[in-house]
């Protein structure tokens, strides 16, 4: 955290489960200020407050800016001084971005590309920007604007690396338990309404990892990366149907109607693809794929070939670490949502 002394941290998506959770564990450091770029004041309005209310001796700490990653402008009105960035603000509701897929690439693709763009004008030292899971391999419009993302930020990376300048990198994880639109949360509630839960595929599978490891995630990948570096956490996962079964044995079985899959919805997450695999380096509990720093001088690829393109298989929720019904109960009470409304159900 020493890097953290005294500077200036803006978390774009600010008022999300991600920037709640980076407050949470940044406040009580050393470092000189947050700022909370958003668009939703009513958000902002609550996160002050709830700031005021449970740390009063580190609330002065966090500024907030209203604005939106859509408008350039807003972003470079926020940006003067900062000197780290932590970018999380994006569509992410699968479902919403299929149907609304214009909206995800303005706020996901060009959003994403107004931010490196403005911190790089502003001389920010280092940008860490959240992807997910979902853009590998996409096949819907959330997963495809995020893969567009990521390429955006490979690009703006090249460009700040020839520079000298801002370092840009990139963290890829899986389903964040309990955040904003996830299941977990859909299911107590089900549950605690007395109805069954609704699944889509019992033998579905996805990754499952808590806030605080994707805030570690972050962390890591800040203290570690060179210029346009992905960075993806090795993760356990579940499948839906023992991921059920571990919340209605913490909540009560109140049965299941299987519903079938929504719309642009994967048996199987990918969280590394196996072209990237290739070019990984396993550093204990996290992958590095190193940027892809080949120009577009293509003539030699035409001569020379490549001898190897893809390694023997990809990263995915099928044959990482599948935990069992306990294992699954384990996991979620990591989760200070589960263990607050399980809190509720005792009183």
């Amino acid at each position: 955290m020493q890097k953290f002394y005294g500077a200036t941290l803006m978390i774009t998506g600010g008022t999300g489960s991600f920037g709640s959770t980076v407050l949470k564990h940044f406040l009580p450091t050393n470092i000189g200020q947050i700022r909370i770029f958003s668009r939703d004041e009513k958000k902002q309005d609550d996160m002050r407050h709830e700031l005021q209310a449970k740390y009063p001796e580190h609330a002065a700490k966090v500024k907030f800016y209203i604005g939106d990653v859509r408008n350039i402008d807003s972003v470079r009105d926020a940006m003067p001084g900062v000197d780290y960035i932590f970018h999380a603000a994006a569509l992410k509701q699968v479902p919403s971005c299929e149907f609304f897929p214009m909206e995800a690439v303005r706020t996901n693709v060009i959003g994403t590309d107004n931010v490196l763009h403005a911190a790089i004008e502003a001389g920010v030292k280092r940008v860490v920007c959240l992807s997910t899971d979902k853009a590998a391999y996409p096949i819907n419009a959330m997963g495809i604007s995020k893969a567009m993302m990521e390429h955006v930020i490979f690009a703006n990376a090249r460009v700040a690396a020839e520079r000298g300048g801002t370092v840009i990198c990139c963290t890829r994880y899986g389903n964040v338990m309990c955040s904003r639109g996830s299941v977990i949360p859909l299911f107590i509630d089900q549950i605690k309404s007395g109805n069954p839960i609704t699944i889509t595929n019992p033998d579905m599978t996805r990754f499952l990892m808590n806030l605080d490891e994707a805030v570690d995630l972050v962390r890591f990948a800040f203290n570690h990366a060179n210029p346009g570096d992905l960075f993806i956490q090795k993760a356990d996962a579940s499948t839906i149907g023992d991921l059920a079964k571990a919340v209605q044995k913490l909540f009560g079985d109140t049965g299941t109607n299987i519903i079938g899959t929504r719309h642009g919805e994967k048996l199987y997450e990918t969280l590394m693809t196996r072209e990237e695999r290739l070019r990984s380096e396993d550093m204990g509990d996290y992958f590095r794929v190193a940027a892809d720093n080949r120009d577009l001088n293509y003539d030699k690829y035409f001569v020379k070939g490549q001898v190897m393109t893809e390694a023997e298989e990809s990263y995915t929720s099928h044959n990482t670490t599948l935990l069992d019904v306990e294992g699954v109960v384990k996991k979620i009470l990591t989760t200070d949502y589960v263990k607050e409304e399980l809190a509720k159900t005792e009183k």
